[in-house]
């Protein structure tokens, strides 16, 4: 279940026991976490979860009840978050980002061999799309996938990214490889899906 939200509520307070998570934050800050936070929420809801805090963990990763997946993001003008039972789905993470450039120098320190090639045939091919950044949003929600079923720390060089514009698909070749905290099966390979719409990829 994904719940997603354009603008945020004028005046809107913090939940109940989440408010010392964002004391000192900057109030734009404020805003995207408030938001955020109540897309999970309404989405929990719909699996029958009362509204309850969602905190942090080691990582400042959202803690989820148990037996459920999760993930969140946020950008300008963008809130977004999606649960799944873990039952039903093994991995879950998104990410969304303007669809517009990189700042410079970033494309260059978040691409591996072969990537590169691929954003400059995508350039040509769709170039209506900011590949770049659409590539930078598809490791995140790669890396969001991975760290709560792995515990384990992976950076844009340690993924391999493909996109299939006509698809609207990924697919990320780890190039790690790690045992699972879970116990469950290595992860080589994580399949995603992306859409690029409203400004946004």
């Amino acid at each position: 279940m994904a719940v997603e939200a354009f603008e945020d509520l004028p005046g809107e307070a913090p939940f109940p026991g989440e408010e010392h998570l964002i004391a000192k934050a900057v109030e734009a800050r404020r805003r995207e976490f408030i938001t955020a936070r109540r897309c999970a929420r309404m989405a929990l809801r719909t699996f029958g979860y009362p509204d309850a805090p969602i905190h942090p963990g080691s990582r400042r990763e959202p803690r989820w009840p148990d037996g459920m997946r999760g993930s969140i993001t946020h950008c300008a003008s963008y809130r977004a978050a999606a649960v799944a039972r873990a039952a039903d789905v093994d991995l879950l993470g998104i990410d969304a980002e303007p669809n517009g450039p990189l700042p410079e120098g970033v494309a260059e320190s978040i691409t591996v061999p072969d990537e590169a090639d691929l954003l400059d045939r995508l350039a040509s091919s769709h170039p209506d799309v900011h590949w770049g950044r659409l590539l930078f949003s598809a490791t995140e929600s790669v890396y969001k996938a991975w760290f709560p079923v792995t515990w384990r720390w992976l950076g844009f060089e340690d993924a391999r990214v493909t996109i299939d514009p006509d698809a609207g698909t990924f697919t990320a070749t780890l190039l790690v490889t790690d045992a699972r905290a879970d116990g469950g099966t290595p992860l080589t390979i994580l399949p995603g899906r992306f859409a690029v719409d409203r400004g946004l990829s």
